[in-house]
């Protein structure tokens, strides 16, 4: 029987650390033996939805274009991870209807911290009025009213936040508990050996 599909969409205000824990967790579940991919909201726009702009409608659309991927790939056995700002809560809504194996994480940082991460410097040229439609500034992130999970990226680093995740993953029954591979007692593999040396 092959294991089921579900995808983790991570949402949270521009710069709040989605994609950087994504990236952790992604390695993490593929040594679970998982198949996982990273859906990066950045990504799929510059491919996938390069024709949209960032008013309310466009990001709509981009979020269902990312709900169908992930939808695919959720009902084909593989793990989508979505980090994607989907500021709108209807578009996250329509997102957990459409892929049916949903679990919604909230990446929760304070704005300020977002604008002191900012690398790409979006909220200072917003704040200075040079883009519009920012997401935090002069849009509104709609906060979830009640996500599967919550990390607070203020006070844990992105590795903690994707711990975090698993844990709260194997405790909703998405994942099954994890157990390490040992090393059989008595068996060790001595550097520049090709073979065991049972003690």
């Amino acid at each position: 029987m092959s294991e089921r599909g579900f995808c983790i969409w991570l949402t949270g205000l521009p710069s709040a650390g989605k994609t950087t824990i994504a990236k952790e967790l992604t390695p993490r579940l593929r040594a679970r033996g998982r198949n996982v991919e990273l859906l990066d909201g950045d990504e799929v726009r510059r491919g996938l939805s390069a024709d949209l702009g960032f008013d309310r409608k466009s990001r709509e659309v981009h979020a269902g274009r990312v709900t169908y991927v992930a939808k695919v790939l959720a009902r084909n056995g593989v793990i989508p991870i979505v980090a994607l700002i989907s500021p709108y809560r209807t578009s996250r809504a329509v997102a957990r209807r459409e892929v049916g194996t949903f679990v919604e994480v909230f990446v929760n940082t304070p704005l300020a911290l977002c604008e002191e991460r900012d690398v790409k410097g979006l909220y200072k040229k917003a704040r200075a009025g040079e883009i519009k439609e920012m997401t935090g500034v002069d849009d509104p992130y709609e906060f979830p009213e009640h996500p599967e999970i919550t990390v607070d990226t203020a006070v844990n680093t992105p590795a903690e936040s994707a711990d975090y995740i698993l844990k709260e993953l194997e405790r909703l029954k998405w994942l099954p508990p994890h157990v390490p591979a040992a090393t059989p007692e008595g068996v060790s593999f001595g550097q520049g050996s090709d073979r065991a040396r049972v003690a």
